[in-house]
């Protein structure tokens, strides 16, 4: 992706990567013309570029380079502005300051195919004038200050395919934009984005979507109205919108129910209709929506049960129904692949955690990590033998419990396990620390546990023993293809994070020990270091890590508020962590990971990453592996040559790496619909078509102008890393060294043995 043209000064945000050259507008025929030296510009076009500079406030100068001989407006002299055939065709100044208003005379720039002054601090109305303009493609007025209601004169505009509006915000205030949806609007043959969110919008939707005139056929792509005052029912004419990919009108007021019709949108991967009052059940016509990867149904109104064919017909990647009034069992694809954040405060519904198993069900086992012994009977039972059963289940549970309180009350007395203080740092544990500093075998000390299991401990300070594990209270934090991951607190307090691998898909115990003792020996700064396993009676394998309550780079980056931003140095200390990670599996350990994905990537209390579920590819049978990287497909991070290869290697872990630093770049999370594509083929989409800076997140671009060059070289190099080639892709070693390249280091990175909480991912 290098450009074809040096310029003389280094690029900033406003320099486009040249990797097409601009379509040029032909059987253009200039008006009435003003000549310098061979440079041709139309007088209508020079007089509304004046009155475009008067209009505005420009307390940096940026606009200092339009002279008022209008000499160099269409050579490239003057800033933001792009001509063809003497018109210009291109205002791009977002991120300048700017304030005042856009001056009515927007209207004369005939030839005018893109407006781009986002994120400025332009105030007033948003020009009705621009309905004028015959060749207007783009429209980007979003993080302004503009008020008023939208101009219905929009909905004119031949040829329009992106309006956004969004999110006007300066000094953490949003805008005013009020008023109604125009029906020119939802009535365009031509638009294909439209985003109108974080506004005070209110009143109902029109519903008149794909009633532009006999024979002509809406081409609306994507529609965000999320964070609004939005009320009514949801258009029954969206259904018409054959095209649309994204609906988004999350957090407003919609009532009513979903109607059927939107079932005929075959081309939808992205459905948002949570924190409204939609009522009614999920429409059996959602069994069409088959390209739909994320829907977001949450806080609402919705009865009834979930139908199956959402785990089994749909290939979700992110689902939400929380907090509604559904009622009955989830059904199990679905159960298994999310976590019950995904179904809490539905009173009625069952079978999606341990603690609310359906009625049907046998009851889960009271110790989190012992596996349930089920047992059919297929005969019916008169009554009295049914409250037979049930006095004795009571009985057996009561002397469980008491069993297991008497276990640990004898334990905290002295009678099982070693004393804390051998523990953390004597006895055993310190004669091994001890012998790892000889470099004798692994550190590790064994105990057993009460039912005869085994624990051994790696490095570390650490101390528990298989009856603490036993008697540890636990809640889940996540499900997958491996198992599932606890957060289990210790009788002291302490808490530590543990995954139960699932019995079936792991490799025989031998086998298994000699892998986990192998990967157990393994610690650096940015690599999840395993602090013990636990092989039960039964056949159970527990992995062992520190509890990190900061949690995943997934959640750090997409759960958090506007108020806890997440500045460049931050994403790029994560970005280097993640590549020297990477670069000791593959040169020191020989481990290709094969699932690197932002949920497995964890963050210490300095924001340090670590990578987890390194390795454990090497504990599970071969078709368990294979099932792990389809998931991975699923969620937007797998190589694309993977799909046939079936195995991982340095460059499809590089092709991962990259996408999660798309993904600090961008801000959004490769599980997302972006207009029907993954998170590469959608920026390398944006990059084609010259709109460069509008690929970055809206937090790093208030900070353009000092990071500008770091974000255009970090943005060239992920690129690289995620290219369809395997061959053209750079090794993870020199992956590092660029970024390293890019934003040396101000100071000794921290470091210290890799403690961190385990990926709830895989």
């Amino acid at each position: 992706m290098e450009s074809k043209h040096t310029p003389k000064k280094t690029p900033n945000l406003t320099t486009i990567l040249h990797l097409i050259l601009i379509t040029t507008l032909t059987h253009i025929t200039p008006i009435q013309t003003q000549s310098w030296d061979g440079i041709i510009v139309t007088e209508a076009d020079f007089q509304a570029l004046q009155s475009f500079k008067q209009s505005l406030i420009d307390p940096n100068g940026f606009l200092k380079s339009w002279n008022d001989s209008g000499y160099g407006a269409c050579s490239g002299g003057w800033q933001g502005i792009k001509c063809a055939q003497g018109q210009v065709i291109v205002i791009q100044l977002p991120f300048r300051g700017l304030g005042g208003q856009i001056t009515t005379k927007i209207g004369q720039f005939q030839a005018l195919r893109k407006l781009s002054l986002h994120n400025n601090i332009i105030t007033g109305s948003i020009p009705k004038e621009l309905g004028l303009l015959p060749n207007l493609r783009g429209l980007q007025l979003f993080n302004n200050k503009f008020t008023g209601s939208i101009p219905a004169s929009l909905g004119l505009c031949p040829l329009i395919q992106s309006i956004d509006l969004s999110n006007n915000l300066v000094n953490l205030t949003f805008n005013q934009l009020t008023g109604g949806i125009p029906v020119r609007i939802v009535k365009s043959n031509s638009i294909k984005f439209l985003a109108l969110g974080y506004n005070n919008l209110s009143g109902s939707v029109p519903d008149s979507w794909g009633s532009g005139g006999i024979g002509v056929k809406p081409v609306f792509q994507s529609l965000t109205f999320d964070h609004n005052l939005l009320t009514g029912g949801l258009p029954v004419s969206l259904g018409k919108l054959t095209d649309v990919e994204e609906i988004s009108f999350g957090h407003n007021r919609f009532s009513g129910s979903i109607p059927v019709e939107f079932g005929g949108l075959l081309k939808l991967t992205s459905i948002d209709l949570s924190y409204n009052n939609i009522s009614g059940s999920i429409p059996t016509s959602f069994e069409n929506l088959t390209l739909v990867k994320s829907m977001n149904l949450a806080h609402n109104h919705l009865t009834g049960e979930i139908p199956s064919f959402l785990g089994e017909k749909l290939n979700l990647s992110e689902f939400n129904v929380s907090y509604n009034n559904l009622s009955g069992s989830v059904p199990s694809r679905l159960s298994s692949k999310f976590d019950s954040s995904a179904f809490v405060g539905n009173l009625d519904l069952c079978g999606y955690s341990p603690s609310t198993a359906c009625p049907t069900s046998p009851p889960p086992s009271t110790a989190p990590f012992q596996p349930s012994n089920h047992r059919g009977n297929g005969n019916k039972l008169s009554t009295k033998g049914i409250i037979l059963i049930a006095a004795g289940a009571v009985i057996a549970l009561l002397l469980l419990i008491c069993c297991i309180l008497l276990c640990c009350l004898l334990k905290k007395r002295g009678g099982g396990g070693r004393p804390k203080d051998a523990e953390r740092g004597g006895g055993e544990g310190g004669a091994a620390a001890a012998a790892a500093g000889k470099g004798e075998a692994p550190p590790q000390a064994e105990a057993a546990g009460e039912a005869g299991g085994k624990l051994v401990h790696f490095e570390g300070t650490m101390g528990f023993t298989a009856d603490d594990l036993l008697c540890a209270t636990a809640e889940i934090m996540g499900k997958s293809t491996y198992g599932t991951v606890y957060k289990a607190t210790l009788e002291d307090g302490d808490q530590v994070a543990v995954k139960r691998l699932r019995e079936k898909i792991t490799k025989n115990q031998r086998e298994f020990e000699v892998e986990v003792n192998l990967l157990g020996k393994i610690r650096h700064p940015n690599l999840l270091a395993m602090r013990a396993y636990y092989l039960g009676p039964k056949g159970e394998k527990l992995l062992v890590f520190d509890y990190m309550p900061k949690g995943s780079l997934a959640t750090f980056l997409h759960a958090r508020g506007p108020e806890t931003p997440v500045d460049w140095p931050t994403r790029m200390q994560i970005a280097k962590g993640m590549a020297r990670g990477l670069l000791s599996l593959h040169t020191h350990h020989n481990i290709i990971h094969g699932n690197l994905t932002s949920s497995n990537v964890l963050l210490d209390e300095t924001i340090n990453p670590k990578i987890a579920d390194f390795g454990l590819s090497r504990l599970m049978t071969t078709a368990a592996n294979s099932n792990v990287i389809a998931t991975a497909g699923a969620l937007g991070y797998r190589a694309p040559e993977l799909s046939k290869l079936k195995k991982a290697n340095t460059k499809t872990d590089v092709y991962s790496l990259g996408v999660i630093i798309l993904e600090l770049l961008t801000g959004k999370s490769p599980g997302e619909a972006m207009n029907g594509v993954d998170l590469p083929q959608w920026v390398a989409s944006i990059v084609k078509e010259e709109w460069t800076n509008e690929v970055f997140d809206l937090e790093l671009m208030k900070d353009a102008s000092v990071i500008g060059d770091e974000l255009l070289n970090t943005l060239k190099l992920a690129l690289h890393c995620v290219d369809p080639s395997p061959s053209a892709r750079p090794e993870v070693q020199l992956v590092l060294q660029q970024l390293e390249e890019i934003r040396p280091e101000t100071a000794a990175s921290s470091g210290d043995d890799g403690g961190a909480g385990p990926s709830t991912s895989e």
